[in-house]
């Protein structure tokens, strides 16, 4: 790899602010390209080193690739200090994310099967309920945070819903917020609180199953232990929750910062699923993931990789970088794609679009609170999102 000093750093207040300007600037100098992905830390004097494709093709020939490419992290593991500040997203689990076939393969099976029982009618009608109280809760103040009062909090009501957690759902609100804070102690405890909640559920399904998840995830045969279920419980729900709040958020956002959008929305000109396409196409919320690894030395279009180092997927380069406009119904990588694309899509989907549906709905006169550029979007290299949404609106009785 290139010395470290000549890297690109995919992090830092320019990029938080313009990530869209290092992509484009990284895709001149190659379809994979190594990069900066922390910065130094104790144990680790240079920071951490990745590659970064950034070309959909060259993106769809590795993620389809099992025989030349490895989800198991722990060789490039064994190489860095315990708890590296990468770990809590790289970091290996015994989970579907982090192994290959011929476990992955049944892993993954026992989600797939399990949301193929979720009733879209139903998930449909408790989005709207849920916001719609949300909604209700500051609807006569006149103004609001969308992120801390809408986007976070929906999408951690829902899941407890899905999950069969019943009362528990304000405790995984709760979790989400803190696991967002910039402070790593309130983080760390929020974590914490979030595999506390994780454990309550799983002990109350073992007492009584029901029409829920986590009762499907312990049924089913492709399940082997508590513990795995427990493990799986933990993905879904982290896999699901940040994208999904980050993509109503940036939807939301989206369709503020250009009143003729929010016109067309609120007079039903367009539909919401526009709204969340474009924000697919131009600010993906998980920007760059899809962490694999070479199990061997590798020539991959140029770039010479090495095994046990981190190939990251940049899907917001690889969105940015294609011609197909958004709407027009070509294909992007926001869900990413092979065995270990999302297999949560429609009810993503389906939440976000009934976020942003009733919002609009519920203001016709929804503005941003300050101008656009003033806005702070969160800092990290995987994610999209911002830390808040301010807006105002008339109040309503």
């Amino acid at each position: 790899m290139n010395a470290v000093q000549a890297l690109a750093p995919l992090f830092g207040p320019a990029f938080d602010t313009d990530p869209h300007a290092t992509y484009r600037w990284l895709r001149t100098q190659g379809p994979v390209v190594p990069v900066l992905l922390t910065a130094p830390f104790p144990g680790c004097p240079q920071g951490i080193t990745g590659w970064l494709v950034l070309d959909y093709d060259v993106a769809l020939h590795l993620l389809r690739d099992e025989r030349t490419w490895s989800k198991d992290p722990r060789p490039w593991e064994s190489t860095l200090p315990q708890q590296h500040p990468l770990w809590p997203m790289l970091g290996h689990r015994p989970n579907v994310l982090f192994t290959d076939a011929p476990e992955h393969t049944r892993l993954r099976q026992v989600i797939t099967d399990s949301l193929s029982m979720v009733d879209a009618g139903r998930l449909r009608e408790d989005v709207r309920h849920l916001a719609d109280q949300l909604i209700s809760r500051f609807r006569a103040d006149g103004h609001a945070d969308l992120i801390g009062q809408y986007t976070v909090q929906l999408p951690g009501l829902v899941f407890n819903r899905l999950f069969g957690g019943e009362d528990y759902g304000p405790a995984l609100v709760a979790a989400l917020a803190g696991m967002l804070d910039a402070d790593p102690q309130k983080a760390g405890a929020a974590g914490a609180a979030f595999m506390d909640y994780v454990a309550k559920i799983i002990a109350a399904k073992q007492q009584r199953r029901g029409p829920d998840l986590a009762s499907w995830y312990l049924d089913h045969p492709g399940s082997r232990s508590v513990e795995e279920v427990t493990h799986q419980v933990v993905l879904t729900l982290g896999a699901a929750l940040e994208p999904t709040a980050n993509l109503i958020g940036n939807a939301s956002w989206r369709i503020l910062a250009y009143r003729g959008r929010f016109a067309d929305l609120a007079n039903g000109s367009v539909a919401a699923r526009t709204a969340i396409e474009e924000v697919l196409y131009l600010d993906p919320p998980m920007a760059n993931y899809g962490a694999h690894y070479a199990r061997f030395p590798v020539d991959f279009y140029g770039a010479l990789i090495d095994p046990a180092q981190p190939v990251l997927i940049s899907y917001a380069a690889i969105n940015g970088q294609l011609e197909t406009t958004p709407g027009s119904g070509g294909a992007h990588l926001a869900w990413s794609a092979g065995p270990h694309a999302c297999p949560a899509r429609q009810p993503a989907m389906l939440m976000a679009i009934t976020a942003v549906e009733r919002l609009i709905n519920a203001f016709g006169d929804l503005e941003l609170a300050i101008p656009t550029e003033q806005l702070q979007w969160r800092p990290g290299l995987f994610q999209r999102a911002l830390t808040h949404l301010p807006v105002t609106f008339a109040p309503q009785r």
